[in-house]
């Protein structure tokens, strides 16, 4: 294998070590983040339980979705429809397969410690796609947010019933649009910063 295809496969990898570690952040980073929501646009209030009760929920959902030995999406004062596990299934199996990738490119990244890399110019142009993307959302969260599950997702079962799936009245847009912010000025951040630095 030539020097470039090494470059080549080494700025890939950085390229998803990147994106899966900001990812990662994000989704522990939604703990505080739902706490201060659930007070802030008084979540108690609009499903009547108490703050315990609803943080004891959303880590029980978290639990499900980031431990790869938990098998059951189970909530104690939510009950869920067949859809809304479905797609609790398929975000876990998304959730997976970023922590798997993390998990790779960490090690590859160690080996390869001491390796310099001679296509910063690429992360760049990935923070220019990122930006654009992160405008996209601040012009219209609704449709970015539709146009992300439809992308993921290949069936329309995170289209919540409030009804039959309540918890989704205790996950505002507000709380996932912060979520999404915190993301961007990761991504951004670290794709800048790789631009920018020698090695």
């Amino acid at each position: 294998m030539s020097n470039s295809q090494k470059d080549v496969i080494y700025t890939t990898v950085l390229a998803f070590f990147i994106f899966t570690f900001a990812v990662t952040v994000t989704i522990f980073a939604s703990y505080p983040l739902f706490m201060f929501a659930i007070k802030h646009y008084y979540l108690e209030q609009a499903v009547n339980l108490s703050f315990g009760k609803i943080l004891h929920n959303y880590n029980q959902m978290m639990n499900y979705l980031i431990n790869p030995f938990s098998g059951q999406f189970h909530l104690s004062d939510f009950s869920s429809s067949v859809a809304g596990r479905t797609h609790f299934s398929d975000v876990k199996k998304l959730f997976m397969l970023n922590f798997g990738v993390l998990i790779l490119s960490s090690i590859y990244l160690w080996i390869r410690r001491k390796t310099r890399s001679h296509y910063n110019q690429v992360f760049k142009y990935i923070a220019i796609i990122g930006v654009i993307l992160a405008i996209l959302m601040a012009i219209n969260f609704d449709g970015f947010f539709v146009i992300f599950h439809e992308v993921l997702f290949r069936n329309s079962d995170w289209l919540f019933d409030p009804e039959k799936d309540p918890i989704i009245n205790v996950l505002p847009e507000e709380f996932f649009t912060q979520c999404f912010i915190l993301f961007f000025v990761l991504f951004e951040g670290l794709n800048f910063w790789k631009y920018k630095s020698k090695k």
